[in-house]
């Protein structure tokens, strides 16, 4: 019976032919890709003869890139905190603005900026997202009628678009490390232990192909070590989890300060951390630490952009590198969507303050664009909770078309032309879960998106 379904599931297959394909980890050439009828790859094998009728479709093709930490409402302030406020204005004058914006969206508002996000998304070249999800309540504070309201308002934006989702719903419950109770402006994050464990459940029946459901804590002062282990004592073994872990040196200092230990020390000790784990920022590390979890296999979040933007400091990532860590990139608060931007800057960022070049390699990896992206491919499809980041068998068929110049080039060097000099890179084509997403560098709803993204934009008159 196995063998006649498998011939029954080729049946229901598309082939597409492509010039040069990268699979995540190397290059193949004149190649086909079979996919199934739920949009899986079934096998990547050689044109043979009798194929030489499907069109071959030109260019690069790449995995799609996993964008591991997404904050989406906060897309409609980029751009609106760029003006003084302080004498010293930093991360927490920023979440000032930040908690202006989450008090006034409604339900409505909330879909239409995550849905013109993910298309914007999609056409950078991002085939999946993972929502770090914490807007739970009205604008009172109060709980919805449907407890899970705001989620499937992300449900939707992604159905709509096409993008693969990971809905992180986020436990928030104090404001600090000493218990200190939610201020008027964080009303909308809280949930009860008991409420958030049964907003999992409601979502448990979403899980599709195109979706995951996983689980967050907001930060390790948001959330107790006891409403922790209820939490994972709850969970499914597949569901991925994130945190917010040492962002900022005030963060560390007062975790030092109560519990005697730097975060990720603490976490450490105290909980499981595996490759399930996502710890996003991480970026005040000492040497120890970064072993400490690169030895767990936990995948370090990195938001380059977003923690340039908001003056967090810069991650360790050589010394990450060197003890073996796993690492992805998202984009946060999305200051930036692209997916070029982030890895250029990860690079960038560490070749300043080492006054040297070419940091993120390892092992075989000698092109910097290479390593970057294949890791952040490994990294993110971790983050996400799904089968992505590589076009192989029992992965979903999720990738990027990529137009070069020149067309003909040593492969070697597309990485390190796509991520260092973009001019000669742009997205053609995009494919999430076998169908075509953006053709020609463009989603069909992109207009309509944009039109009423901004029509939120003057309402909100950030």
């Amino acid at each position: 019976m196995e063998g006649v379904h498998r011939v029954m599931h080729r049946a229901d297959s598309r082939q597409f032919a492509f010039d040069h394909l990268h699979d995540g980890e190397r290059w193949h050439h004149d190649i086909i890709l079979e996919v199934d009828a739920a949009g899986d790859v079934l096998a990547l094998r050689p044109r043979s003869p009798e194929e030489s009728g499907i069109p071959t479709i030109e260019g690069w093709a790449v995995p799609g890139m996993p964008n591991l930490h997404s904050h989406s409402f906060q897309r409609a302030m980029a751009g609106f905190s760029e003006y003084r406020r302080r004498s010293k204005d930093s991360f927490w004058t920023w979440r000032e603005l930040m908690y202006r914006l989450a008090g006034s969206l409604t339900p409505e508002q909330v879909q239409v900026i995550a849905r013109h996000l993910y298309i914007e998304l999609l056409e950078a070249g991002y085939t999946a997202v993972c929502e770090f999800h914490y807007l739970h309540n009205d604008r009172d504070g109060r709980t919805y009628e449907n407890p899970a309201e705001l989620c499937e308002r992300h449900l939707r934006a992604a159905e709509d678009t096409g993008i693969g989702l990971t809905l992180l719903p986020v436990l928030y419950q104090r404001g600090g490390f000493r218990d200190q109770p939610l201020g008027d402006h964080q009303r909308r994050f809280h949930c009860a232990t008991a409420d958030y464990l049964d907003l999992l459940t409601r979502l448990a029946s979403t899980r599709s192909g195109q979706v995951q459901i996983g689980s967050a804590f907001h930060s390790l002062r948001a959330v107790d070590e006891t409403a922790m282990r209820e939490v994972l004592g709850g969970l499914g073994p597949e569901a991925p989890i994130h945190i917010h872990i040492a962002e900022q040196q005030t963060e560390v200092a007062d975790c030092l300060a109560v519990t005697g230990q730097r975060p990720v020390d603490w976490l450490l000790e105290r909980f499981p951390v595996d490759r399930g784990w996502v710890l996003i920022h991480a970026t005040h590390l000492d040497d120890a630490e970064c072993e400490g979890i690169a030895s767990t296999g936990a995948v370090a979040g990195l938001c380059p952009t977003t923690e340039a933007n908001l003056g967090d400091g810069l991650f360790p990532l050589a010394s990450f590198l060197r003890h073996g860590g796993t690492l992805g990139i998202g984009s946060d608060s999305h200051v930036s969507v692209s997916p070029i931007e982030e890895l250029r800057w990860l690079e960038y960022g560490q070749r300043l303050t080492s006054q040297r070049r070419i940091i993120a390699c390892r092992g075989s990896h000698t092109h910097v664009g290479d390593f970057l992206w294949t890791a952040a491919l490994a990294g993110g499809g971790a983050a996400t909770g799904r089968p992505v980041g590589r076009l192989v068998s029992g992965h979903r068929a999720d990738l990027v078309v990529l137009r070069t110049s020149p067309r003909e080039m040593d492969p070697a060097f597309l990485f390190d032309r796509m991520i260092f000099a973009d001019r000669g890179a742009a997205v053609d084509r995009v494919m999430v879960g076998g169908k075509w997403v953006v053709q020609d560098g463009r989603h069909a709803d992109r207009e309509q998106a944009r039109s009423a993204f901004e029509t939120i934009l003057a309402e909100l008159a950030l």
